[in-house]
């Protein structure tokens, strides 16, 4: 690699729904963004795939919040209690989101909420997210969490 190539972010999904992983694969591979996607069908997969891998760990995570096994608030939880995981960006990628949840998520230390929406927003969305990860790698202000 040349001293001025970047690194491609290393992105890991955590989905149970087979179409959305798949748009969300095919919506990442049509933005100019030099990345690697992991995927994992539940959340009981997500945290034998992050206890298994040393290093490097992801760059992101997009987590959905309705799975089967162990849903996206367990896996968001034991994320943030383990000191090797804690800093990574944790995004919630769900169509469900209650006020309470979403506070429930944000004090527990979610990144942003990124609302799914249709594919043809789907690039733009996760380039937003990336975008402005890259800008401020700190958690938001609770009035910035939430991406429609």
């Amino acid at each position: 690699m040349k001293p001025t190539e970047k690194k491609p972010i290393d992105i890991l999904l955590a989905d149970d729904d087979k179409d959305d992983r798949f748009f969300f694969g095919k919506a990442l591979k049509a933005l100019p963004l030099a990345s690697t996607l992991t995927v994992v069908n539940n959340g009981e997969q997500l945290m034998v795939y992050l206890s298994e891998k040393t290093i490097p760990v992801p760059d992101i995570i997009f987590l959905d919040l309705n799975m089967p096994r162990k849903n996206g608030i367990e896996c968001l939880l034991e994320i943030k209690r383990d000191v090797r995981l804690r800093k990574i960006p944790v995004i919630i990628y769900s169509t469900s989101l209650r006020d309470e949840v979403a506070d429930l998520l944000y004090e527990n230390g979610a990144h942003y909420y990124l609302h799914k929406c249709d594919f043809a927003e789907l690039p733009a969305s996760i380039s937003r997210v990336v975008t402005l990860l890259a800008e401020h790698p700190s958690q938001p202000s609770r009035d910035s969490f939430i991406i429609r």
